[in-house]
């Protein structure tokens, strides 16, 4: 009786992490395929921030959107995938942090992450979208690195006779 609740709650868990890394990639890849559409826009947009030169923003506009939609596929796909899930990580703590500081810095930017829909978020909307998905990201990681698990029985395991 345990044994089938054990594994019926395993594959549950199973399904329940290869949504969350198909939500993960598709997001990724939504975004990369935004960026990659229009890279001098993506440009002007990493600009906005005042952290780089034009010429090295330029040049992340090309190569950026890129990798994040390999990376995108790659958890979809499962090939090469804690690397996908550790640039996309890293990704996004970056961001994260050009965000807060381009903000501490009485900037007023929008971020065109997800091209016309995101343009006229709030900051605490942008925060609070990228820290959803750090927080995904960062489960991800926790079980590809090591093997996070829920157990069924939170107070120890259940005796057999």
């Amino acid at each position: 009786m345990f044994d089938v609740q054990r594994s019926m709650f395993s594959v549950t868990m199973r399904l329940v992490w290869r949504i969350i890394d198909l939500l993960i990639g598709g997001v990724f890849i939504y975004a990369g395929v935004l960026k990659a559409l229009d890279p001098v826009r993506f440009a002007h947009d990493i600009d906005n921030y005042k952290i780089l030169p034009w010429a090295f923003s330029l040049a992340l506009a090309f190569y950026l959107p890129w990798l994040e939609i390999l990376c995108g596929i790659a958890l979809l796909l499962r090939f090469l995938y804690r690397g996908g899930l550790s640039i996309l990580t890293l990704l996004t703590l970056v961001f994260i942090g050009a965000t807060i500081a381009a903000k501490a810095r009485g900037l007023d930017i929008t971020c065109g992450c997800f091209g016309h829909a995101s343009q006229h978020w709030s900051f605490p909307q942008h925060m609070a979208v990228d820290l959803l998905l750090l927080l995904a990201l960062l489960f991800s990681v926790a079980r590809a690195r090591w093997g996070l698990i829920i157990p069924v029985r939170p107070f120890g395991e259940v005796y057999k006779k």
